[in-house]
């Protein structure tokens, strides 16, 4: 089932860079952290990389497998590989939708990140007082204009990088963006670790206290792992079908997931000893980005350069991911409506800049309109987090247990033989998507909703 014509990697590292691109963005950085800070600290991390290695592991393989499987976007490959079985290309609309509606809140953030960048070098931006940045903050994000522009500009970059291809436009910016985004982390995180009372930040990010753990944490940590790790999206499967016969599935998917869980807690290490060691309250949510670290850049020595630094890092961080999500809205247009690339990402980035407009508005002039007392921005976010990934994560490892052929299955992990073959490896693969990854959604998903109640 190969396609010679199709685009795809050149190379192994462009793979990895490019995958873990996609892992990597404003989940590690803008939503981790708070979520820790609410959390219990340590305890949510524990849960956190539970859930990776137990429930994500499996599903991003099972993502792997199916797109390398049928060479295609994430509802045809569904079509190529259940061709009888309508039912399925829930899989593939699920996918599609979701990565198109994450990306049209996404892109809102984005533009913060980049106003934010701009802002550091401006006289008065950064200062010690927590009430004028969040009226500042508030201003900003409540502004029709200037928001929108951003926006705007932020979905430009990734239409640029999107539209030259997967070889010379995707992986060649990831290769650039993703070791640059891990070095300037690590300056970060050591210069944070260097602050008086940075001790307890640390004692906070890693002596867990389990019992502020609640059912919503578990929720929380689950609609997290998925969203940082991009599953149930289409960006694996979509991504998947561009990777080369002799690449080991298994290899990239376990190197994804921990170089997104390092980044994830090097993020906690850059941000949490500051935070306590300028006396601020973790779990100040949302705002611990965009309103509480400007308040600590503006007492460190050339807090200007360390802020440069920091929301350069966020929008790197939001780029290499939201291009895996814009790629998988074009390559469906692409394969499926046979529409030119560029085309098909003309359109794309119309449609969401229009959605994100919406978004965008809907914390300022819009914010009176609610869908289930949620504002447009939180509605998606909510749903797309904490409904459609989780679900369609579900299906995604339902499919490959228990619709696709064993004998496929291990063909994709094994490359057709060419790898060493293990069979008790295989085995517990196999109970792993075919058991433990459906029943622990499942049960975390009616925890979360309500209808049981697991502790």
């Amino acid at each position: 089932m190969t396609n010679s014509k199709r685009d795809g990697f050149g190379s192994r590292f462009g793979v990895l860079v490019a995958v873990a691109g996609s892992a990597i963005g404003l989940g590690n950085l803008w939503r981790f952290p708070y979520l820790v800070g609410n959390n219990g600290g340590a305890a949510f991390i524990f849960v956190y990389v539970l859930i990776v290695i137990f429930l994500c592991l499996p599903i991003m393989l099972s993502e792997f497998i199916i797109g390398r499987r049928s060479q295609a976007n994430a509802i045809g490959a569904i079509k190529k590989l259940a061709p009888k079985s309508h039912g399925w290309l829930s899989i593939g609309i699920i996918s599609v939708a979701a990565a198109f509606f994450i990306l049209c809140f996404y892109s809102v953030v984005g533009g913060w990140t980049l106003e934010y960048m701009v802002k550091s070098f401006s006289p008065g931006f950064l200062v010690n007082d927590n009430s004028m940045l969040s009226t500042f903050f508030q201003s900003f994000t409540s502004s029709p204009v200037l928001p929108a522009i951003m926006m705007i500009l932020y979905l430009a970059l990734n239409a640029l990088i999107v539209s030259s291809g997967v070889k010379n436009g995707i992986e060649k910016y990831s290769k650039i963006l993703m070791p640059g985004l891990f070095i300037l982390i690590i300056i970060l995180a050591i210069r944070s670790l260097t602050l008086p009372g940075a001790s307890e930040g640390i004692n906070f990010l890693f002596n867990p206290d389990f019992s502020k753990l609640s059912p919503e944490s578990l929720l929380a940590a689950l609609g997290q792992a998925f969203f940082s790790l991009s599953l149930g999206m289409g960006c694996i499967i979509t991504y998947g079908s561009y990777v080369e016969k002799k690449e080991n599935l298994m290899n990239i998917s376990i190197i994804t997931a921990a170089a997104d869980t390092s980044f994830a807690i090097l993020a906690g290490v850059a941000i949490m000893p500051a935070v306590f060691a300028f006396g601020i309250s973790p779990g100040e949510g949302p705002g611990l980005v965009f309103i509480t670290l400007p308040q600590i850049f503006a007492q460190m020595p050339f807090g200007n350069i360390i802020s440069f630094i920091f929301f350069t890092i966020l929008l790197v961080a939001a780029l290499t991911s939201s291009i895996s999500m814009l790629e998988v809205v074009v390559a469906y247009f692409v394969e499926e409506l046979k529409m030119s690339r560029k085309v098909a990402t003309i359109i794309s980035f119309s449609v969401i800049a229009v959605f994100g407009l919406l978004c965008s508005l809907s914390l300022g002039t819009l914010k009176e309109f609610t869908i289930f007392g949620k504002n447009i921005f939180d509605f998606f976010d909510y749903t797309t987090s904490n409904i459609m990934l989780p679900i369609g994560g579900l299906l995604i490892v339902i499919f490959v247990g228990w619709k696709m052929r064993k004998s496929d299955i291990q063909d994709e992990l094994f490359n057709g033989g060419a790898l060493h073959f293990r069979r008790r490896l295989f085995f517990w693969i196999i109970v792993g998507i075919k058991f433990l990854a459906p029943i622990a959604i499942t049960l975390v998903l009616l925890n979360g909703i309500g209808l049981i109640k697991l502790f």
